[in-house]
């Protein structure tokens, strides 16, 4: 067998050759380091198996063998501390029953104590100092860390660890003024993060590290442009939702991606009434393959469903999804099928036959240019098949259905928007009439969805540019999938029906700002390597996006994120009337009145 000096046998052999070491030391401490006495000698060593026993079994009690000494810390010592003062505390309530500790003077336990804490730790700090000195003689890329925080500290922790790390780090740059001047792990902190460019030339940087895993997207921007300022490669750590409970390392560094800058902030979800909501339930997903379907999908799988049903027309998108549940949740059961809601009879034999008790309608046309000029395609699809699934869920007696929307709804410009309006006053109509609980979701765009501008983007600077925006001042709201996803799933647990629950999306972010952020994290620079070019708004496009209409009054929940508007009330009886001769211009593919008919049906609706 291979013998390691870190080893675990080697380490409890060391810690089990301390405790004569410290049992006779106290004696040797107690008369004045001269000679031990013959009969005190005698019951010492009378007395050490005892000792060796019960300090041995406490040891193992309070895993001190489950650390690794190059990694001692603070949690160590006191785990050190716990094992050593419990377990002199029951050799001497042994001893007393034992003869009543006879020829162990008062001194010796308190000595015995000194001396074994002495014993183990010192050695372990020896030789974690001895590591992190042998580091500063590696070489590796010289780094500095942005963020002096615990995630900073556990960095440079395992940087100075691992001999194959491949950074020295130099220094720190922290915005917090208590941090300035101190020193961590010896490093020091020389300054705030303005102060990059600067401590740049003077270290002679060669990497720069972002530690800071709980910035939200605004401080995230602003710590990656002075970065970018630098001219240097400079990783991230993960977000804390990313990270969980996992331990932060060098593994977890990784490229700045858009979603770092635009969608960083976290959620902080009340999963205890998310679960309770859809735990043991039969839950329904409409467009369950789509980009916010599958990830919703993902999600609601961790709130253990009695079973999920995915219901997609796209046969790979719900082969995709369904071979992803398989694989992340085999336990899950779980349904896929292919189908249209806008097929009545498929919709009806469906909700009849599985009988959900949940609906999360995600299904729909979403494509503002293409959809403008396919006008009977959008209604059909966005509008009418909201109103089969809608009524076959409550003629099935479905207890809940929440409808996806989108801010293009408010006052929309676009044939989509206009549809997904409409689906709402449908929605909210139906749930003042009967017993199924209606809610809508409103939000804005999710990054890198299917057909976004992100995987545009993208492909489009793999390619080598141009990089296409249509208007210089054109501004979108961003958040990302799993956090539109976690947030629907919320709205659904506290909605009582007839209500439309706005996302908080934070701040608007200029298209142009997107394209050259996206450049530059690929190693481009705008303009020089990469061209922005812009080709001007598409039809039914806006240059900015609303998230709620002037006459819907917006209420704070008790959620961060999720706010309430109060919805607009139609003349259900009129309406319903005009939605149905809808219909019937649809099956008549009568273009034109099914245009003048959506414009009565969502009477904000202007047509650029």
């Amino acid at each position: 067998m291979k013998f390691r000096f870190r080893s675990r046998t080697t380490i409890f052999l060391h810690d089990l050759g301390m405790i004569p070491l410290a049992w006779f030391g106290a004696y040797w401490l107690r008369f004045n380091l001269q000679k031990i006495p013959d009969n005190f000698f005698d019951l010492a060593v009378h007395y050490l198996p005892i000792i060796c026993a019960v300090q041995v079994s406490q040891f193992w009690s309070f895993g001190l063998y489950r650390g690794v000494w190059r990694f001692s810390s603070l949690p160590d010592l006191v785990r050190i501390s716990k094992a050593v003062i419990i377990g002199a505390f029951m050799i001497a309530v042994l001893l007393f029953l034992y003869n009543r500790l006879a020829g162990v003077p008062r001194s010796i336990l308190p000595l015995y104590i000194m001396n074994l804490l002495a014993f183990l730790t010192i050695p372990r700090l020896t030789y974690r100092f001895w590591r992190e000195q042998a580091y500063l003689d590696r070489r590796g890329k010289r780094a500095l860390i942005v963020g002096a925080g615990c995630a900073g500290e556990m960095l440079v922790r395992d940087l100075i660890s691992n001999a194959d790390s491949g950074y020295f780090p130099v220094g720190f740059v922290d915005d917090a003024p208590a941090s300035l001047n101190r020193a961590i792990r010896g490093i020091s902190v020389l300054g705030a993060v303005e102060a990059l460019p600067h401590l740049i030339n003077q270290l002679q940087v060669e990497a720069i590290l972002i530690a800071v895993p709980s910035a939200s997207a605004a401080q995230m921007r602003r710590i990656v442009d002075v970065c970018e300022s630098c001219r240097l490669p400079f990783q991230t750590l993960p977000s804390v939702k990313e990270l969980l409970h996992g331990t932060v390392s060098k593994t977890n560094l990784r490229n700045v991606s858009i979603e770092d800058i635009l969608g960083r902030d976290p959620v902080k979800l009340d999963w205890q009434t998310i679960q309770g909501s859809l735990q043991d339930k039969i839950v329904l997903v409409t467009g369950g393959g789509g980009s916010i379907g599958s990830e919703l999908c993902r999600q609601l799988a961790k709130a253990h469903p009695k079973q999920l049903i995915i219901f997609d027309q796209c046969e790979f998108n719900l082969y995709k999804i369904d071979a992803d549940l398989n694989q992340l949740y085999p336990q899950l059961s779980h349904q896929a099928i292919l189908g249209d809601v806008a097929d009545a009879l498929t919709v009806e034999r469906l909700i009849r036959g599985l009988q959900p008790e949940i609906i999360f309608h995600a299904a729909a046309y979403k494509h503002v240019p293409l959809l403008e000029h396919q006008v009977r395609e959008a209604v059909h699809n966005n509008l009418i098949g909201t109103k089969i699934l809608a009524e076959a869920a409550i003629a099935a007696g479905v207890g809940r259905f929440v409808l996806i929307s989108t801010d293009k709804a408010v006052n929309p410009s676009n044939v989509m928007g206009a549809t997904k309006r409409a689906a709402e006053i449908l929605c909210q109509n139906l749930d003042r009439k009967d017993a199924t609980r209606f809610t809508t979701v409103r939000f804005g765009n999710v990054l890198d969805s299917a057909g976004s501008v992100v995987p545009l983007f993208r492909a489009q600077i793999k390619a080598g540019g141009p990089v296409t925006v249509t208007h210089p001042d054109i501004t979108r709201y961003f958040m990302t999938i799993p956090e539109a996803c976690q947030l629907i799933m919320l709205a659904e647990a506290v909605g009582q029906g007839g209500e439309v629950f706005v996302l908080d999306m934070g701040e608007p972010i200029k298209i142009s700002y997107l394209a050259e952020q996206m450049i530059r994290l690929s190693g481009k620079e705008p303009g020089n390597e990469i061209r922005i070019e812009y080709v001007g708004l598409r039809p039914g496009e806006k240059l900015y996006e609303e998230l709620f209409h002037e006459q819907e009054l917006l209420q704070e929940t008790r959620y961060k994120k999720l706010r309430k508007a109060h919805a607009r009330v139609y003349a259900g009886d009129e309406w319903a009337a005009l939605a149905a001769e809808l219909v019937t211009a649809c099956q008549q593919c009568d273009q034109n009145h099914i245009l003048g008919l959506l414009k009565k049906l969502v009477p904000e609706f202007k047509t650029t």
